[in-house]
């Protein structure tokens, strides 16, 4: 349940950023630059706020090198389902969402990847009780 609520909060995050509908905050500070620069450099900061916090946890769960072989992994999954024909990449918004979905996933591991190894380590940390 943990994993799933960091994915839903990491693919939150990239898709109100930007995603191929209308509904994003690329397109809306694009078209409201003029009438509300305030909002549109708060609604900015604010998901650079996110993305910094994402990015540092991740970063420190799984390094650089971890991120490299979850995109990996992620990009031969997408290969995979090409290849089996179950994922079109001739549509470019299709690609987009495919996109969001693995960097999601690729920030969702990196975000979880510190209390999966201390589950599988047996390891507990000093403010864990046993009782």
């Amino acid at each position: 349940m943990g994993f799933l609520i960091r994915w839903v909060f990491a693919f939150v995050l990239l898709a109100l950023s930007y995603n191929p509908t209308k509904f994003n905050y690329t397109r809306w500070a694009i078209d409201n630059w003029q009438e509300q620069m305030p909002i549109v450099v708060l609604v900015g900061l604010i998901l650079l706020v996110a993305f910094v916090l994402f990015f540092t946890a991740v970063l420190r769960g799984i390094g650089s090198v971890g991120v490299v072989l979850i995109l990996a992994v992620v990009a031969a999954l997408v290969w995979v389902l090409v290849d089996f024909g179950w994922i079109d990449v001739d549509n470019p918004t299709s690609n987009t969402w495919i996109a969001l979905v693995a960097l999601s996933v690729v920030l969702a591991v990196g975000m979880y990847w510190g209390i999966l190894w201390r589950r599988l380590s047996g390891q507990l940390e000093v403010d864990e009780d046993e009782g």
